[in-house]
């Protein structure tokens, strides 16, 4: 079974249509059989992309509202939710650092390098991060993760 870690830009086109929403749509299927990591904030981020394209009248009020919904019920059921932790927060500051990477990136980062590691030492599949997100994607590259762009389906 795959293993993907999927940051706000790659996840928010499961609620709203994007390039690439047929993509990720698949690949976070519950029957796809993938395991689906997203970091806590990703709640938020979620959340304000939808609010974002409700706002600039991109989402009708009900759309968004459904689309929250979904997304809500699949935090609960679907989505395997990484908690922040001092470590990963400590880790994201040196990725910002390093990679010269805005803030919440560098804790998607965190995150999805915390999940990879622990999956290796368990003797699992490696991660690979999904993110819409160039310089996130570099960043992630240049930590030896896999990586892909939904935008390139």
């Amino acid at each position: 079974m795959a293993a993907y870690f999927l940051d706000s830009s790659a996840l928010v086109k499961r609620y709203a249509t994007e390039t690439g929403s047929p993509w990720v749509e698949n690949l976070t299927d519950p029957r796809s059989g993938n395991r689906i990591y997203v970091a806590a904030i990703t709640h938020v981020e979620v959340i304000a992309a939808i609010a974002r394209k409700k706002k600039g009248l991109l989402l009708s009020a009900t759309d968004a509202a459904a689309a929250i919904g979904r997304f809500e019920n699949d935090l609960q059921t679907d989505l395997r939710v990484f908690d922040l932790t001092p470590n990963v927060i400590t880790m994201a500051a040196r990725l910002s650092e390093r990679h010269a990477l805005r803030g919440y990136d560098a804790v998607q980062l965190a995150v999805a390098l915390e999940i990879n590691a622990a999956r290796t030492a368990r003797r699992l599949t490696g991660l690979m991060l999904v993110s819409s997100d160039v310089e996130l994607n570099t960043a992630a590259q240049s930590e030896q993760l896999l990586t892909d762009d939904p935008n390139s389906h």
